[in-house]
């Protein structure tokens, strides 16, 4: 397995990881955000990661019962594919003094839950310092091949 196919792996990682907790962190930010510029209440985003190159797709070009050849390693990482938009309705809260209360006094807050933001950002947060270990123990195992291949 190539070791520097490996550190792209992880770094691809590391930067999915990055742009999830960005992503959750505008969740947080924007958890009381009641108008936005396209009318409404903000609409909590999720991101969507892919493979970079598909395990079904080195599995059919190496066949399923053979090893999987070396120009073939499953080591592609991982991408964000998408951020979408929560299709969950807004939660109304009566408060007729809002500047953006409806008639009935109501006014529609994101659908956005503190608890579940954090878990998310704890989730990213370790995943992305796992993906950093795993490229210092990398670099610790191609600078061991190069002091045995030195001496």
């Amino acid at each position: 397995m190539n070791l520097f196919g490996l550190m792209d792996t992880s770094g691809s990682a590391m930067q999915a990881e990055r742009i999830r907790a960005e992503v959750v962190a505008a969740n947080m930010a924007n958890a009381e955000s009641t108008r936005t510029e396209t009318g409404g209440p903000y609409r909590r985003q999720h991101v969507v990661f892919a493979a970079n190159r598909g395990f079904e797709e080195v599995m059919s070009k190496a066949g399923a019962r053979t090893p999987v050849p070396r120009d073939l390693d499953p080591v592609g990482g991982v991408h964000v594919a998408q951020v979408i938009e929560d299709t969950s309705p807004a939660v109304k809260r009566y408060d007729p003094g809002h500047p953006d209360a409806s008639a009935d006094g109501y006014v529609s807050y994101p659908d956005i839950n503190p608890l579940t933001e954090m878990v998310d950002l704890m989730s990213a947060t370790r995943a992305y310092g796992l993906n950093s270990s795993a490229v210092q123990a990398e670099k610790g195992m191609i600078t061991s091949a190069l002091e045995i291949a030195r001496t």
